[in-house]
């Protein structure tokens, strides 16, 4: 499933990183997952707002396209 980002490349490496972490740990915590990647890829609110919408709307095989 191919998905249009925006164009932040903070926000693309959250979304790469996330489905690492995802792939890695079977019974990851979602929200603070997407906690920490706010943090540590600066997101701006509207940026956290798109990845956590993304994140719940795709599924772990998907993440091979992002």
């Amino acid at each position: 499933m191919s998905t249009i980002l925006p164009k932040g490349e903070n926000l693309r490496k959250a979304v790469k990183w996330i489905c690492e972490r995802r792939k890695d740990e079977e019974n990851v915590n979602i929200p603070k997952l997407l906690d920490e990647a706010c943090v540590q890829f600066n997101l701006s609110p509207k940026d956290a707002d798109f990845l956590a919408r993304h994140i719940k709307n795709e599924s772990l095989d998907d993440c091979s396209d992002s």
